[in-house]
């Protein structure tokens, strides 16, 4: 419920409007090798931990089987594409719950992730709780919206969108910002039971029902108003069911409703992977400690929810699909390169699927919009000098006993 709240969530109710523009009728394709890319980066990720099931993720195994820098680069992707995309998904919920003034908007959008925050302090099994319920919700409202796009009209009159290869890329690079939620499930693995059976488990399933409902939900909207109307759409579910009256008040509420469980795993796992980086110093080790009582990482979850808050105040919702794929995909190249280092008896995957994931990851990374890596360049040149000029990642001198 976790990897299905992570990835059906406001990513599906944005990603199709800037991939059609990008890959045009062909949006289809961009999105079989979105999946197929998310394919090889959850089977890395459930190898990984089923044999170590520890919080944080990549970061943890690229520490591990790579090196310190490897890891920091993982977890610093992490760490600040998903920070920028729960301000997103704060954005989401409160444009859609809230139409009004955008200080209102905003305001809700800060309320939101106080909320979830404090819920996510509690512990997992109240997160997981929440997200059942909202993950269903979310499941109704693409369900009734899929029906009414093809109650519509149909897009006979719809024109086309230019596009190349190199589109189909880009589009598939950014279709991958919906997919990346099984990351969240990866760097639970210290509360679960059963982790070496559950994690794999959970990725599997949770993938394997989100490829089929983008499958239906991305099809369905081309036919319904074609990739023209949707590429110059901010809102492309709305734009596809805009033809059948009364399913304005259902893409909202499920947009809504969507957004906020994303928000709530995407606050969970950024806060997890926080503390697996403070532990090793990559960050203020204050950020380690662990509550006495909900187990949960506090210290972390406060800092988050604190960043994020400020995030909103000042984010572009447009702007961030394209950075937060950038850290993601180096995230799980990084997933993928550790898996390939790790020793047969380890091994539940053949080593061609990992060399097949890295090289996919690295291909889209470099295919996204130029803004997109630019910026992502430059935020990890600052995440390197700063932990290479103010000491972190460096352990304490151990003073002889």
């Amino acid at each position: 419920m976790l990897g299905l709240g992570s990835m059906i969530g406001a990513g599906v109710f944005s990603v199709f409007g800037p991939a059609a523009a990008a890959a045009g009728r062909w949006l289809v394709l961009g999105l079989l090798l979105a999946a197929l890319v998310a394919f090889c980066n959850a089977m890395a990720s459930a190898q990984l931990a089923a044999a170590n099931p520890t919080s944080g993720g990549a970061y943890a195994h690229g520490r591990r089987w790579l090196g310190p820098g490897w890891g920091f680069a993982a977890g610093w992707g992490f760490v600040v594409g998903k920070t920028a995309s729960c301000a997103a998904m704060a954005l989401t919920f409160a444009t859609y719950a809230l139409p009004g003034p955008w200080w209102a908007q905003r305001g809700l959008a800060v309320l939101a992730v106080l909320a979830l925050a404090a819920l996510n302090y509690r512990g997992i099994t109240r997160t997981a709780a929440l997200t059942r319920v909202l993950v269903c919700l979310s499941l109704a409202a693409l369900a009734v919206i899929v029906i009414g796009m093809h109650l519509g009209p149909g897009a006979e009159a719809a024109g086309g969108v230019d596009t190349s290869a190199y589109g189909v890329l880009q589009s598939a690079g950014l279709l991958f910002f919906a997919f990346a939620g099984y990351a969240r499930v990866a760097t639970l693995g210290e509360e679960v039971v059963e982790p070496q059976k559950t994690i794999p488990r959970a990725i599997t399933i949770a993938l394997g029902i989100t490829v089929v409902i983008y499958l239906v939900v991305g099809v369905s909207a081309l036919a319904a108003v074609g990739a023209e109307r949707l590429a110059g759409s901010s809102a492309p579910l709305a734009t596809a069911t805009a033809g059948v009256a009364g399913l304005d008040v259902v893409v909202r509420v499920g947009a809504a409703v969507a957004s906020l469980g994303a928000l709530l795993a995407l606050v969970a796992g950024v806060g997890r992977t926080t503390m697996a980086m403070a532990r090793e110093r990559d960050l203020p080790p204050w950020l380690a400690a662990v509550h006495p009582r909900h187990r949960v990482p506090h210290h972390a979850e406060v800092a988050v929810a604190v960043v994020v808050s400020a995030l909103v105040l000042v984010a572009d919702l447009r702007q961030v699909i394209g950075f937060s794929s950038f850290g993601v995909l180096v995230y799980y190249a990084i997933a993928n390169l550790a898996a390939l280092r790790q020793p047969e008896d380890e091994r539940r995957w053949p080593r061609a699927l990992f060399v097949l994931g890295a090289t996919a990851c690295a291909v889209l990374v470099v295919t996204l919009p130029v803004g997109a890596v630019l910026t992502g360049v430059g935020v990890y040149a600052v995440g390197f000098a700063v932990r290479r000029f103010a000491g972190t990642g460096r352990r304490p001198r151990r003073t002889p006993s």
